[in-house]
């Protein structure tokens, strides 16, 4: 018989077990959900200061009004109400460089920077400065973007930065990411010319990192957390539903032109 090797999930006749612990005993009403995710991944199980911090980004990430990924869910729900599952997923496909991506973009960003970096890191913000300095430099001199800036709502502060920053440092976990994201906050106008703020979405794919959970992975943690906000997504529209008119809106509004009309 062939053998396959987990360190996740087995079950018999009599028992489940997870992480090499028995669910129902051990886990079931003893372990948060955020907090077996988080164990799953790191096969460590994550310290009540991690655990907060972790939870944090979460419900950061969970929810955030009409955007692309909602709209998404409630309009294909409208088109296969007998497909819960078909809806929830065109709304986690959507989560890409514009929204829920960045969260990854941004981690990785940050660690690529800091991969580079020759010493010893900083211990003041003055040299935080110099590094962040340097690497929005070089994203301008590649043409590329650097995510974590600017929102298309919140053009004079994501409202969950600040908080997400306060928290892991009361748990005592700004780390490397964080610090470095906060100086490209300070000093990103000086090579862009303009003052953009730091995005929730990137100063959760900065806390992530800090946690040490891996960069590859960071997109699918906020994916995790917007599967959440889409499952309520869809019970509003099953409650109060406006996908028909978000439909309607657009189809009886659509206005033929040439292929060759201006945009």
């Amino acid at each position: 018989m062939s053998s396959y090797p987990t360190s996740l999930g087995t079950s018999d006749l009599d028992s489940i077990h997870l992480l090499g612990q028995d669910l129902a005993e051990d886990l079931m009403g003893k372990v948060g959900f955020g907090e077996l995710a988080f164990w799953l991944v790191t096969h460590r199980r994550p310290t009540p200061s991690e655990v907060r911090v972790f939870e944090t980004v979460l419900v950061a990430l969970a929810d955030h009004g009409f955007t692309p990924t909602a709209i998404a869910a409630r309009l294909t729900y409208l088109s296969a109400p007998e497909s819960l599952q078909g809806a929830l997923a065109s709304g986690l496909l959507g989560g890409g460089s514009r929204f829920l991506g960045v969260t990854e973009d941004c981690g990785r960003f940050l660690a690529d920077t800091l991969a580079g970096v020759e010493g010893p890191l900083p211990d003041d913000d003055a040299g935080w400065d110099a590094i962040a300095l340097d690497a929005v430099g070089r994203a301008r001199a590649d043409k590329r973007l650097v995510p974590g800036l600017g929102h298309p709502v919140h053009k004079k502060g994501d409202p969950r930065t600040p908080v997400l920053m306060r928290i892991a440092d009361e748990e005592g976990l700004k780390g490397p990411h964080l610090r470095l994201f906060e100086a490209v906050g300070r000093v990103h106008s000086e090579v862009l010319g303009k003052k953009l703020p730091l995005n929730g979405a990137g100063v959760c794919g900065a806390a992530l990192a800090d946690l040490g959970l891996p960069v590859d992975l960071l997109r699918g943690f906020a994916l995790l957390a917007r599967a959440a906000g889409l499952l309520g997504q869809l019970a509003e529209e099953r409650r109060r539903p406006i996908a028909s008119d978000m439909y309607m809106s657009i189809d009886r509004n659509a206005t033929y032109v040439t292929p060759d009309t201006p945009a």
